[in-house]
């Protein structure tokens, strides 16, 4: 049984929750952030690409955000957005692929980011692609991302075959990561391959 949360997780407010017969018939997942925090992280209005849906701006407050999950390792930060992914895919019909980490760095980082917000989201998915390299592209330029080698390989070509699929990161920043996996997929029979990251850098 999950932990109710009872202080917003960014900034320790305690949170006004008002649990009533539609949120509990409905099922919908609880807040973990209070309004203050919330207003300060920014909603895209308008997609950039065609086949990537990204929610938020890069700004300075989902940068630290990024940094106390992923750097500081803080685990529980999964739940911060888990009730605005599970809006946005509760009823996605595509196979749900997270974007992998290189065994090494999930040893260094203890969990896999991506995997995370999924499941704080309680959004199914399966691993698909393992991670060839373990050089990461938040370290590279621009320019060096855009020039990265294959990174991924298909696990299993027969589960993905004839398949549409959603591959899902964290941020989209130069789209190499995505559209990596996205032709690594696309080689081993998948039939369409969109892009959804949390973030557009």
């Amino acid at each position: 049984m999950n932990r109710q949360i009872l202080n917003c997780l960014l900034c320790d407010h305690e949170l006004q929750q008002n649990i009533g017969w539609k949120e509990l018939l409905l099922n919908t997942l609880p807040q973990t952030i209070c309004p203050r925090c919330e207003q300060r992280f920014q909603r895209i209005e308008h997609q950039q690409e065609e086949s990537v849906v990204s929610l938020f701006h890069y700004n300075e407050a989902m940068k630290d955000y990024l940094h106390r999950y992923k750097f500081l390792h803080d685990i529980l930060l999964a739940k911060v957005f888990s009730k605005t992914l599970h809006e946005q895919l509760k009823d996605e019909t595509r196979l749900i692929i997270p974007i992998p980490m290189h065994p090494e760095n999930l040893k260094l980082r203890t969990f896999a980011h991506v995997d995370e917000l999924l499941k704080a989201a309680k959004i199914p998915f399966a691993h698909q692609l393992t991670k060839l390299s373990k050089e990461q592209q938040s370290l590279k330029t621009r320019e060096e991302r855009l020039k990265t080698p294959q990174l991924f390989e298909v696990i299993n070509p027969t589960v993905i075959k004839d398949k549409n699929l959603l591959v899902v990161d964290d941020i989209y920043t130069t789209g190499t990561t995505l559209n990596l996996a996205k032709k690594v997929l696309l080689e081993a029979g998948a039939k369409t391959v969109d892009g959804f990251t949390l973030i557009h850098g």
